[in-house]
């Protein structure tokens, strides 16, 4: 019986006409494929400078790349810069560093609105429901563990030392639409920080779908927009901004005297209680949802604001309830969504996917922020939130299957890091992926989708 974990043999360099990260290669043919790299360029202005030897856009996409393969600072893209046969002239970490100290919020702006060109190509080959809602996920998400020399870092509410970005997302694509980078103590309700991000969120949507969501457009949007949020976004300032740009909303409720209050006065009413649905449309056990509107004051809130109420039985490590009970938890949000409380209570749960979303963001370099200087760190998310946006791409545009919904952790073992053979021949450079590679299959139909992008 063999008992040994690997066969013997004398490792020896000068290894030549092999590649790795051939899946890296096809992200970034993505990338080239939707002019990512020559959006972002266009954006670029060298004022009393001459433009660099490598050009910035094409920088900030191949450290996308980098960080979509599992990359988690500068250095790392020296990975790319061995295999000029995949990935051409790749600049230096120590170029890379600079591009990253090269920016501003005015810059980063600019950047936004390129990405938004990008995103709007994408939309069009996957936003096919157009007669469906588009939902924006809030959600922040604290980053811990930094040292105290980075700038505006500070002290969480964990009591941890680090920054708190807010992002937001779309369910539709998983994509991040839009972030802002904040302090460890930046409070949770900041409502402000909420409408920035709102705004910035909505001009990342393709004209199409903002079209009337415009703060003062007199014209009716073409297009729903719902706004979900956790407590975090339960301002009245955040709800109103969402009135004025006519964006539903459906934040969770906050416990205070008056909600307690209704929640006292329905417990008992089994008649006003309705079964709740799973997101497949299965009865909950022992789960029911109420709309205590009726019970309630809501003076202070927007005109046509609901509440709306689930229970379900009490299990170990429930989190707070609204409402004091032995038997029940007690859970609710507000929303100015018609429609039946089952209903809209199924849609408002799925905003845990959020959870996923910056989970993803966290396995993609989202743990640390590598440098001192606050404005390059703004650009360390800018390019995190690009690299996870141009994976959701590749999912959604060139895989099938459960590789469309797969986490980064099995894209990098299976299809970022497949590696390769490099053939010359009749002036072309033919790369082979190894024949046993279990998603062989997947990869090469992937670069087949990505001809057709063009």
């Amino acid at each position: 019986m063999n008992n040994t974990a690997t066969n013997h043999v004398k490792v020896e360099p000068g290894g030549k006409g092999v590649v790795a990260h051939v899946g890296l290669h096809a992200l970034g043919t993505v990338a080239d494929a939707l002019g990512l790299g020559e959006a972002l360029s266009s954006r670029l202005h060298y004022a009393n400078r001459r433009a660099p030897l490598h050009d910035r856009g094409k920088v900030l996409v191949q450290m996308a790349l980098v960080l979509a393969g599992g990359g988690e600072s500068c250095a790392d893209v020296e990975h790319l810069r061995v295999q000029k046969d995949l990935f051409g002239d790749v600049a230096s970490d120590s170029t890379v560093y600079r591009t990253f100290h090269e920016f501003d919020a005015v810059q980063r702006g600019e950047f936004a609105r390129a990405l938004a060109e990008v995103r709007q190509k994408v939309w069009a080959k996957l936003d096919t429901s157009v007669d469906e809602p588009v939902i924006l996920d809030f959600d922040a998400s604290l980053v811990m563990g930094l040292a105290e020399s980075k700038e505006m870092a500070a002290s969480t509410y964990k009591g941890g030392f680090g920054f708190h970005p807010l992002f937001c997302f779309s369910d539709l694509t998983g994509e991040t639409l839009s972030h802002t980078l904040r302090p460890g103590n930046a409070t949770a309700h900041n409502a402000a920080d909420h409408v920035e991000v709102l705004d910035a969120a909505l001009a990342q949507l393709p004209e199409s779908i903002r079209s009337g969501h415009g703060v003062g457009d007199e014209f009716a949007p073409s297009r729903q927009v719902i706004a979900r949020a956790d407590n975090a976004g339960c301002t009245f300032e955040f709800l109103a901004a969402c009135r004025a740009r006519k964006i539903n909303f459906s934040v969770t409720a906050r416990s205070n005297a008056r909600l307690q209050s209704a929640l006292y006065a329905v417990s008992a009413r089994e008649d006003l209680w309705r079964p709740s649905f799973t997101q497949d449309g299965t009865p909950r056990e022992g789960a029911a949802v109420c709309e205590v509107t009726d019970f309630l004051t809501l003076k202070k809130m927007p005109s046509g604001t609901r509440c709306i109420v689930r229970r379900e039985p009490l299990h170990p490590g429930a989190q707070r309830s609204l409402f004091p009970s032995d038997e029940f938890r007690y859970w609710g949000f507000y929303t100015d969504r018609a429609g039946d409380p089952e209903e809209l209570d199924v849609v408002m749960r799925a905003h845990a996917h959020v959870e996923d979303h910056i989970q993803r963001l966290k396995e993609s370099g989202l743990t640390r922020f590598p440098f001192t200087k606050f404005e390059a760190n703004a650009n360390w998310l800018m390019t995190l939130a690009m690299a996870a946006d141009l994976v959701r791409w590749f999912q959604l545009l060139c895989l099938e299957g459960h590789w469309r919904d797969a986490r980064p952790k099995a894209l990098r073992w299976e299809i970022f890091h497949a590696p390769g053979r490099i053939v010359r021949g009749a002036r072309r450079v033919v790369v082979r992926v190894i024949d046993g590679w279990p998603t062989q299959r997947q990869l090469l139909s992937a670069y087949q989708r990505i001809a057709l992008l063009t």
